[in-house]
C-alpha cells in the first residue's frame, strides 16, 4: 500500500521535553559485614579434611612403613630358619649318625674281619663327610656370633683324630694279622669318641640355639605385622569418625541452623539476622545472604513508597482522563458548533454579497470556509484517536472480511473515482473491535488510494499464519515511501509531504498503531523494495493453527 505518512515538516516541529534521567540499575551487593576469618579462629571444611587426611596418612604411612619393616624381618627370619638352620641341624644328625655307624662297624671288623663291616665302615665315612659338605655349603648362610662355624671345625678334627688313633689302626692290623681283640686300642678308643660326642653336642647345641632365636624373630616380625595391620584399622576407624564429626560439626550443624533461619525469614521474620560462626565457608555465604535480605528489605520498603506514589500517580491519571473525556466531548460539540456557524454564515456572506465581492474577497471567503472544515475535521481526528481502548472497549470473536467489507463500502465512492481494484485472501476470525478494526482496513486502503501513482490503485489484503499470531499486509502499487521514514510515519502529526499536495490530518498512521497495540499486536513497513508501500501488521489468532 503506498502511504506516505500524513506529517507535513512545516508544521510538526516535535517539543522540546526535559525527559526523564535514565533509571539506574540496582547498586551492587554490599560485602558480609565482618572481616575475613582467621586461619585459627575459622577453619575451612575444606582444611579441616586436609589436616584429618595429613594425620591419618602420617599415621598409615608409619603403619606402612612398620609392616613392610617386618615382613622384611619375617622373610629373613624364616630363610635362616627354614633354608639354613634346620638343614645344618640335619646334617649334624647325618653326621652323628654318620660317626656312629662307623664305630660299630670299625668294631666289628676288627673282631670278624668280615668284609661287610669294611664296606659299612667306608661307607659311614663317605656318609660323614657328604654331610660335612653340605655344612660347609650353609656355613656362609648361618649367623654370626654363635660359634657354629668354630663347632662344625672342632667336630671335623674330633672325627679325624678318632679315625687316626682308633679306626684306621684297627684296620690295618687286621687287614696284616686277622680278626683279634681290640682290648689294646680300647682307650684311645673311648678318649677319641668322647671328643667326638662332646664336639657333635655343642655343634648341635649352637644350632638349636640359633633355631629359637630365628623362631622368636620370625614370631616377633609377625607380631609387628599384626600391630601394624591393627593400627591401620584403628587409622581407618578414627578417620571416618573424624570425617563424620567434621561433617556434622562443620556442614551439617551449621546448614541445619542457617536452613532453620532461611525458614524463619521464608515465614515473614524478615528482621531475623542470619549468620553461622563455622565453617568459613558457610559463615560468608551467610553473610551474603544476609547481606541480599538486607538489600531486598530496602528493596521492599523502597518498591512499597514506589507502588504508593504510583497510585497516586495513577488516580491523578484517572483524574487526568476524566478531565480530557470532558474536554473531548467540549470539542466534539462546543468547539465543532461555532466552526459550523463560522463556514456557515460565511458561505452565506458570500452567496448574499457575491454581486459585491471581488475575487480576492471570493477567495478569502474560501480560505476561512477551508480552514474551518479542515479544523473540524482535525477535531474528529483528535477524538478518534483519544478514544481507542476507552470508548467501546469491547472486543469479540469476528471475521475480520466483514470489518474490511465495511471499510471498503465507506470508501466505495473514492473507488470508484479512481478505479482502484482492490484483493484480499481469504480473511481470518479474530478476537476484535468491529468499529475499530473497519476503520484500521478504511484507513490503509484509503492512504493507497491517496498516495497513488500515475497507474490505476490496485491494492491487495494478504494474510498469512505466524505462530499464535495473524500477519496481515495491504500492499498497493503507489509512490511508496523511503525506508528511512519506516519509523517516523507512524508518530501523530508528522507528514512527509505538504498539505497542498496530499491533504490530511497526520493522524491517520498513528491511529492504525494505536488500534494494532490495542489489539495486542504491533504494525511496520515492510522495506523490503518492492514498488510501492506494503504494511504488515499482527493480530492475535483464535483455535488452532489451521482455522
Amino acid at each position: 500500500m503506498t502511504t506516505t505518512p500524513e506529517t507535513s515538516t512545516e508544521e510538526t516541529s516535535e517539543p522540546e521535553t526535559d525527559a526523564p534521567p535514565p533509571l539506574a540499575g540496582p547498586p551492587p551487593l554490599s560485602p558480609p559485614p565482618l572481616t575475613p576469618p582467621a586461619l585459627d579462629s575459622r577453619l575451612t571444611v575444606s582444611r579441616w579434611f586436609l589436616l584429618t587426611g595429613a594425620g591419618v596418612l602420617v599415621v598409615f604411612l608409619i603403619a606402612l612403613s612398620a609392616t613392610l619393616l617386618a615382613l622384611v624381618q619375617a622373610q629373613d627370619a624364616r630363610q635362616t630358619l627354614v633354608d639354613a638352620v634346620d638343614p645344618a641341624a640335619l646334617h649334624t644328625l647325618r653326621v652323628a649318625t654318620a660317626v656312629q655307624a662307623q664305630e660299630g662297624a670299625i668294631r666289628g671288623f676288627g673282631l670278624t674281619g668280615e668284609q661287610q663291616y669294611l664296606d659299612a665302615y667306608r661307607k659311614g665315612v663317605s656318609d660323614e663327610r657328604a654331610a660335612k659338605d653340605d655344612i660347609a655349603r650353609l656355613v656362609p648362610r648361618l649367623p654370626q656370633g654363635y660359634g657354629v662355624r668354630g663347632q662344625i671345625l672342632a667336630l671335623t678334627q674330633a672325627t679325624d683324630a678318632w679315625r687316626r688313633d682308633y679306626a684306621e689302626p684297627v684296620v690295618a692290623r687286621t687287614l696284616d694279622r686277622g680278626p683279634g681283640s681290640l682290648a689294646d686300642l680300647a682307650r684311645p678308643n673311648l678318649q677319641r669318641f668322647a671328643a667326638v660326642k662332646t664336639a657333635l653336642d655343642r655343634q648341635q647345641a649352637a644350632l638349636g640355639q640359633l633355631h629359637d632365636t630365628a623362631r622368636d624373630r620370625l614370631y616377633s616380625a609377625w607380631s609387628t605385622i599384626y600391630a601394624a595391620i591393627a593400627v591401620l584399622g584403628g587409622a581407618m576407624v578414627l578417620a571416618i569418625v573424624v570425617c563424620a564429626l567434621i561433617v556434622r560439626r562443620a556442614v551439617v550443624g551449621p546448614v541445619a541452623r542457617l536452613t532453620r533461619q532461611v525458614r524463619a525469614v521464608a515465614g515473614g521474620d524478615f528482621d531475623h539476622e542470619l549468620g553461622v560462626a563455622r565453617p568459613a565457608e558457610l559463615w560468608e555465604l551467610s553473610g551474603h545472604i544476609d547481606g541480599m535480605r538486607r538489600r531486598i528489605m530496602a528493596e521492599w520498603q523502597s518498591s512499597v513508597e514506589a507502588r504508593q506514589q504510583l497510585a497516586d500517580q495513577a488516580e491523578e491519571l484517572r483524574r487526568s482522563n476524566r478531565e480530557l473525556e470532558q474536554f473531548a466531548y467540549v470539542a466534539s460539540h462546543d468547539l465543532q458548533e461555532p466552526l459550523r456557524k463560522v463556514a456557515s454564515f460565511t458561505q452565506m456572506l458570500e452567496q448574499r454579497y457575491s454581486d459585491r465581492l471581488d475575487d480576492r474577497a471570493r477567495q478569502y471567503i474560501a480560505f476561512a470556509v477551508d480552514g474551518a472544515r479542515r479544523m473540524q475535521l482535525l477535531i474528529n481526528d483528535l477524538l478518534d484517536f483519544s478514544r481507542v481502548g476507552r470508548v467501546s472497549d469491547e472486543r469479540a470473536e469476528m471475521d475480520s472480511g466483514d470489518a474490511l467489507a465495511a471499510a471498503l463500502r465507506n470508501l466505495d465512492a473514492r473507488l470508484t473515482d479512481t478505479g482502484a481494484t482492490v484483493t484480499h485472501d481469504d480473511m481470518p476470525r479474530v478476537l476484535g473491535n468491529r468499529t475499530l478494526l473497519t476503520q484500521l482496513f478504511q484507513n490503509l486502503v484509503g492512504n493507497a488510494l491517496k498516495f497513488r501513482s500515475e497507474e490505476p490503485p490496485r491494492v491487495h489484503i494478504g494474510v498469512r499464519r505466524d505462530g499464535d499470531m495473524w500477519e496481515f499486509s495491504c500492499a498497493d502499487n503507489g509512490i511508496g515511501v523511503e525506508p528511512k521514514y519506516a519509523d517516523r510515519i507512524f508518530l501523530i502529526f508528522q507528514r512527509l509531504h505538504s498539505r497542498d499536495v496530499y491533504p490530511g490530518t497526520g493522524i491517520g498512521l498513528a491511529l492504525c498503531r494505536k488500534i494494532v497495540e490495542y489489539h495486542g499486536g504491533r504494525i511496520w513497513l515492510d522495506t523490503g523494495g518492492n514498488a510501492g508501500a506494503t504494511f504488515r501488521w499482527t493480530l492475535p489468532a483464535l483455535g488452532d493453527p489451521d482455522e
